[in-house]
């Protein structure tokens, strides 16, 4: 798409179709913004932010009064966030507020204990992308729907590359998938055929939010292209050794389109849990509605007698994989609970240092 034809879609864009809503406009109100131009983050480099708004795109920095008065870097923009701007320069302008967000997406922060990291925020619905030629996992997915439940976001699983396996082999992988994962929405899909896209079209919506999440390779971006009608995001060739798609996309990126906003993320290798529990109930709700019946109310569905969880897995009525995948991703979620309160704890035991130390230097 041409320079002329891009700023041709911008100009004919509104607030709405960026997302933006009454509630929204509430609060822009009630924080007294009116006289600031109201954009969103579609993309953050650093301490850069690029702020699309009804007319433009904004090249922001923050203001200082924002970057040094936040307690927390989940404070700052991030790509997806409503901004209040001030223009100061042509296309270039200031971020003086972040809006109170709908949806914080975000996963446990790689090589960082008790952390999370923020992937998008504002979000409608996950896309969750995996492809069923190599490297398939339904425990992946189980985890990437935990984040999803987690941030109470819908969410819609991809399963992409399908003209690279027989229509046998699809039906039983549909079935394994079906047999562990109920009541979500499960579209096969192939970019080269385009068979299945649009079923994905049919439930994109205008001024809605969607958020694309899944490893490298998997198809993310050429499903984003296929979507639009156009060549918007950069693919990779593919390494036919190990038959999967270059890493292209290296970072988050907001893409609006006349049907909704798609976020592409950078594939994932790790998708940590974090310690909201009611995230992994969702997930497993099956396990959830068997532990109402157990015998003991803070039952660990390990070892307890009257444990009516290892009942059905006795009885073969509990998939045993799934069990698995839930034993692991609870003891993952207990551990970064207490690797969170331990860093808690080691953040207030530092302020009150600090605190003592500032009433000794007024003493003299």
């Amino acid at each position: 798409m041409g320079d002329s034809e891009t700023l041709s879609l911008i100009r004919k864009m509104t607030l709405e179709d960026l997302g933006y809503n009454n509630e929204l406009e509430e609060a822009r109100k009630a924080r007294g913004l009116d006289s600031f131009i109201i954009g969103r983050v579609i993309l953050k480099h650093r301490d850069r932010f690029f702020v699309r708004t009804e007319s433009e795109e904004y090249d922001c920095e923050l203001v200082g009064n924002l970057r040094f008065t936040v307690s927390d870097q989940s404070e700052l923009p991030f790509v997806g966030d409503w901004v209040a701007i001030s223009e100061y320069d042509e296309g270039k302008a200031l971020i003086h507020a972040v809006f109170q967000r709908s949806s914080i997406l975000e996963r446990k922060a790689i090589g960082k204990f008790g952390q999370t990291q923020i992937i998008a925020t504002n979000i409608d619905v996950g896309i969750i992308i995996q492809s069923v030629n190599r490297d398939f996992s339904i425990n992946r997915l189980e985890r990437y729907l935990t984040i999803c439940n987690t941030s109470k976001i819908d969410p819609i699983i991809v399963l992409s590359k399908i003209d690279l396996i027989e229509e046998s082999e699809l039906k039983e992988l549909l079935t394994q998938v079906r047999k562990r994962i109920k009541n979500v929405p499960i579209i096969p899909i192939s970019n080269q055929t385009h068979l299945g896209i649009e079923e994905i079209k049919s439930k994109l919506t205008k001024g809605k939010t969607y958020c694309l999440l899944g490893s490298s390779g998997v198809g993310k971006s050429t499903l984003i292209n296929t979507i639009v009608g156009r060549t918007l995001v950069k693919t990779g060739e593919i390494s036919e050794s190990i038959d999967r798609g270059k890493h292209v996309t290296t970072h988050r990126e907001l893409i609006v389109f006349e049907n909704g906003v798609l976020i592409d993320n950078p594939g994932m290798r790790e998708v940590g849990i974090t310690d909201d529990p009611e995230g992994l109930e969702m997930t497993f709700e099956e396990i959830l509605n068997l532990s109402q019946e157990c015998k003991y109310s803070d039952c660990t569905h390990t070892t307890e007698d009257g444990c009516a969880v290892l009942t059905a897995l006795k009885n073969n009525t509990l998939s045993p994989e799934l069990y698995e995948n839930f034993l692991k991703m609870e003891k993952e979620r207990i551990y970064f609970e207490s690797n969170a309160l331990d860093r808690k704890k080691k953040g207030k035991d530092l302020g009150k240092l600090i605190k003592n130390m500032k009433k000794n230097n007024n003493k003299y």
